[in-house]
């Protein structure tokens, strides 16, 4: 049971205790910043709000100090703030509106007593008409404020920041002087590291702070980039430099610390990852591995799943098959240690993604778009025989062997939308000859490619066994000859 008064969150475990704990009571948690004039502004009203509800839990979450709790409830802006009742979240509200606020709350938590109109009356009582005001006129000056010039600059500025260094860190304070703990230990580990960065200070531009969060669907600063791709914040980052796994990642992508020269960059190629002599690996990991590799024609070891990806290399990986239509497999190494350790022996390859065609290594995510963009990949997945895309030439072919009878028309046999089209409908329906159909408006690209594919310009096109029969006036001779049925049966 509550006790009238607001309470510091302090970690994700101690929030998940609470809710298992208070199966049949309410919580309200305002993610707020001490830089936010709002969120001070909101944090008066909440405070009242605490005292109104007793029986309810009033919580205090500083957003960028508890980023396991922000990105759990997707926090990307302050004040902002999220209702939960038996123990699941049952609603949110962003942004400084006192009076949500208040019938949010009031329908969480129940009225003062039973039979009291809790929430305006609650709310003029607590607050008072100076708090309200205050937070009105914040928020209306705000509004005026932070109106960016437009959204498409904000991203197309965003977009030239993050790629404005090969490694870029979004920060509070500078490199010289961090203005908060988690941006001074990724200062440190970059340091260690031996690598140059660029850097941005967040708190000087409102703007970009808050532009950030959404760009990057990540909450909390800092955040830190590798080739224009969000690897994570402070906690990641520790952990990928614990593990040597940010030293691989800067040597994969080219970034060698400043004290070595830049001869050694390993790029294996296609083909070229293998077993090396003597790897060290049991011959029961040597052949599990060799299985997983071979699992799929194309096989893809990520971080995450391809519907929810973990980290940006992998998601351009998944993207990039998605883009050429390749069927692949994957397999998340987040699940599983071994293998994550292993195939970095196996393959001779030391980061993720890794991407295996029948078996043979191609490389990682920059190999892997230089190889789209050269039209390389799309050549080795051929020399492989492996099909991939539906080639525009290819679904034609299945389309029109799709029915042995297939005619492409306007519209569709219910309802033809020119009178060409209708005609040959009618024509094969008094015939009482079966046939397939395809609305050639519903999609452009069989609309045009269909015209070079038969050489044939105009539509209706009547196909029997994938042989073009002809268009309109062709049918209506067939048919007035008497010829039309057998030449479809034949």
């Amino acid at each position: 049971m509550g006790d009238g008064s607001v309470k510091e969150l302090q970690s994700k475990a101690a929030l998940d205790k609470l809710l298992s704990e208070n199966q049949s009571g309410a919580v309200i948690l305002h993610f707020w910043a001490s830089w936010c004039e709002a969120s001070k502004q909101m944090d008066q009203v909440f405070a009242h709000l605490s005292t109104d509800f007793p029986h309810a839990h009033f919580f205090r979450v500083e957003a960028e100090e508890q980023p396991e709790i922000s990105e759990a409830y997707s926090v990307a802006a302050v004040p902002y703030f999220v209702f939960f009742k038996d123990g699941k979240a049952v609603d949110n509200l962003e942004g400084a509106d006192p009076s949500a606020l208040a019938n949010k709350v009031a329908k969480v938590a129940g009225a003062v007593a039973a039979g009291d109109p809790a929430a305006p009356a609650s709310l003029g009582m607590a607050a008072g008409p100076t708090i309200l005001e205050s937070v009105k006129d914040f928020a209306k000056g705000n509004s005026q404020v932070n109106v960016p010039a437009s959204a498409d600059k904000l991203k197309a500025r965003l977009e030239q920041l993050v790629n404005s260094h090969p490694i870029m860190l979004f920060m509070k304070g500078t490199p010289e002087q961090p203005e908060c703990g988690f941006s001074q230990k990724v200062v440190q580990i970059l340091k260690k590291e031996k690598v140059q960065f660029g850097s941005f200070n967040i708190l000087r531009d409102h703007e970009v702070r808050e532009g950030l969060k959404k760009f990057s669907n990540w909450p909390t600063f800092p955040q830190l980039y590798c080739k224009g791709e969000l690897l994570g914040g402070c906690d990641i980052a520790v952990a990928m430099h614990e593990s040597g796994e940010l030293k691989e990642v800067f040597g994969d992508h080219g970034i060698v610390d400043s004290n070595s020269t830049k001869a050694d960059v390993k790029e294996s190629g296609v083909g070229k990852g293998g077993v090396s002599g003597g790897s060290g690996l049991s011959a029961e990991l040597s052949s599990r591995l060799e299985a997983l590799v071979n699992s799929s024609p194309v096989m893809l070891f990520m971080k995450g799943k391809p519907e929810e990806p973990r980290c940006g290399f992998s998601r351009k990986v998944v993207d990039i098959l998605k883009q050429e239509k390749i069927d692949f497999k994957s397999f998340d190494i987040l699940t599983d240690e071994e293998v994550r350790q292993g195939l970095k022996v196996y393959s001779n390859w030391s980061s993720y993604p890794q991407l295996y065609i029948k078996g043979e290594l191609i490389g990682g995510s920059d190999i892997v778009l230089e190889m789209q963009k050269s039209g390389e990949l799309i050549k080795v997945l051929t020399e492989k025989g492996i099909s991939h895309g539906d080639t525009l030439e290819t679904r034609l072919k299945q389309l029109v062997t799709s029915s042995p009878v297939m005619l492409f028309m306007k519209g569709t046999p219910e309802n033809p939308r020119c009178g060409f089209s209708s005609k040959v409908v009618n024509a094969l329906k008094e015939e009482g000859v079966e046939f397939g159909s395809f609305d050639i408006l519903t999609d452009e690209e069989v609309r045009q490619g269909l015209k070079t594919f038969s050489n044939w310009p105009t539509f209706p096109q009547l196909y029997y066994k994938g042989e073009l029969v002809g268009g309109c006036d062709i049918v209506m001779e067939l048919k007035s000859s008497g010829e039309l049925k057998s030449t479809l049966s034949e």
